[in-house]
């Protein structure tokens, strides 16, 4: 097995389904000189202005500046440093992402954007994920941030529109890299990503997490902050942003948990930025953030946050039982049932999945599940009736597994409207409320083709259409200089051909400044990579 077939075959069969192979043939010569042009100039720029290890990184993560780096020597490297990566197809869902980091594993937009893209791409490329993710990973400190504040994004608690959000900004990225997307597609895929972020009521904890890693693993400053140097990988992997960030024009706030609360927009420089006194600083404010989240908290809160969410995430029991569902109603108690919890009834719409430590004991309910706060037993099986000092009685018959029927209750004497027929848990504290299905692997196993992610594959479909928009005439071009500069074999004359040729093509640039750099000229160099 290569080193990346070792990583992939490491991971969770639910995550294994969202990892692509790198197909490393399948990079064009004029792939590779895209490479190559904003690589030499991140280098060149990033010498004295990143953070120190940058330039010592990217060797210690297999990345060179002649050519996009194979994920199998990428793997080698990585392996030394306790991680490793895995190729995906552009956007991957947020869950996702976090939990491949937090288990230590970068995800690798496996497309490199294109010549007319080179500025600026609207979809995750190899450029952004390994340039600029990976070198700083050789600090030992910030390599366990990563990891950190993946777990924190993985837990967090996302939202309906979240989701819609996450569709719409997919879909822009998909059609503005097809080159045959017509402007009405477009025009199209921006409306709705705009109507997906109007339809917000709220901003999630999975909204949240994402601002404070943005303002941290992609757009962070560390040191001095009147003199602070670069560790964000968006701004590592943008030579635009690079020279823009470290400008007067830019306002350099110290590093706070207010940063959870500042949106960002993709599409132009960021106007102010935050500067990390050094990496422990980075784990003060996460464990600040942390802190506020329904995984730390529980109680009330959490139900609250998982009810206003409307999405499919899990209950922490106080003897550890872990209960996957839809939060849909709340009932209050008459007084408090434990510190920071005064809930009688929570009911949680199924499919319902009992899990402990992770795992599933059995497999999903169909049915609703109702988690009662208070101290009781109830019986494996025959009638029972309980009384709970929250004001809440019920009485009905279990069947075996906490499965109940004929299910009555009355909450401070009035009669409630219950199903007939549902899973029954009983609990004197709510310890946690945590993003997602407590037991991914086994939630995917069984919902897992519910899951329009991967309906269809887009950014393959881009991906041809790039390499069919090329002209071969043009390809045979960069197929030439690619093997001229491979074998060191220059010829004037031929090189004085392929020049006047590229003048067929006066859009692309990029040929130009290939040959003139062979021929040693000095190219004139565009701003390479806002990622």
């Amino acid at each position: 097995m290569t080193p990346t077939e070792r990583t992939i075959a490491r991971l969770p069969a639910h995550l294994r389904r969202y990892v692509v192979s790198q197909d490393y043939a399948a990079y064009t010569p004029r792939d590779q000189a895209v490479w190559r042009h904003i690589l030499g100039q991140l280098r060149e720029h990033l010498s004295d202005k990143a953070h120190p290890v940058y330039l010592e990184g990217l060797e210690a993560t297999g990345i060179g500046a002649e050519a996009i780096p194979s994920l199998d020597e990428m793997n080698e490297k990585l392996s030394k440093l306790g991680w490793a990566c895995v190729a995906v197809r552009g956007f991957i869902p947020p869950a996702v992402f976090t939990e491949l980091q937090a288990l230590g594993v970068l995800a690798i937009a496996a497309d490199i954007r294109t010549h007319e893209h080179i500025q600026y791409t609207p979809a995750p490329d190899i450029v952004h994920e390994s340039a600029g993710h990976a070198p700083i990973i050789a600090n030992a400190r910030y390599a366990q941030y990563l990891k950190a504040v993946g777990l924190v994004g993985f837990k967090a608690i996302a939202s309906v529109e979240d989701q819609a959000v996450f569709e719409a900004i997919r879909n822009l990225s998909v059609v503005k890299e097809d080159p045959t997307a017509t402007e009405e597609e477009i025009a199209h895929a921006q409306a709705r990503l705009e109507a997906a972020n109007a339809s917000h009521r709220y901003i999630s904890e999975s909204t949240r997490a994402s601002r404070l890693y943005w303002w941290t693993a992609e757009y962070g400053l560390i040191g001095d902050l009147k003199h602070p140097r670069i560790y964000g990988a968006g701004l590592l992997s943008s030579i635009g942003e690079a020279r823009h960030c470290l400008t007067s024009a830019v306002h350099k706030l110290p590093l706070g948990v207010a940063c959870a609360d500042t949106d960002y927009d993709i599409t132009r420089m960021q106007p102010q930025l935050f500067v990390a006194r050094d990496f422990e600083h980075l784990f003060e404010v996460l464990a600040e953030f942390e802190s506020t989240l329904a995984w730390k908290r529980g109680g009330d809160h959490g139900l609250n946050e998982a009810l206003r969410a409307r999405t499919v995430n899990h209950l922490v029991l106080a003897d550890g039982r872990e209960v996957t569902g839809k939060v849909v109603e709340l009932l209050p108690a008459a007084k408090d049932v434990a510190p920071g919890l005064s809930t009688a009834l929570a009911r949680l719409e199924g499919p319902i999945l009992t899990s402990v430590n992770g795992h599933a004991v059995d497999k999903p309910f169909s049915g609703s599940a109702l988690v009662a706060f208070g101290q009781g037993t109830l019986p494996e099986r025959g009638s029972f009736q309980l009384t709970l000092d929250s004001g809440l009685v019920l009485e009905g018959f279990a069947v075996g597994g906490g499965e109940v029927i004929a299910l009555r209750g009355t909450l401070a004497g009035q009669e409630l409207t219950l199903p007939s027929m549902a899973r029954l848990y009983l609990t004197e504290r709510l310890p946690s409320v945590a993003g997602g299905p407590a037991d991914p692997g086994t939630w995917d196993e069984w919902f897992g083709e519910m899951d329009a992610f991967t309906a269809g594959d887009g950014e393959a479909q881009a991906r041809e259409r790039k390499a069919q928009a090329l002209p071969p005439s043009l390809a045979a071009l960069y197929t030439e200089v690619r093997r001229i500069r491979e074998t060191g074999q220059l010829a004037p004359e031929r090189l004085e051909q392929i020049a006047r040729a590229s003048t067929d093509f006066p859009t692309d640039w990029l040929l130009r400044a290939e040959v003139a750099e062979l021929r040693g000229e000095v190219p004139a160099r565009r701003e390479a990579a806002h990622a």
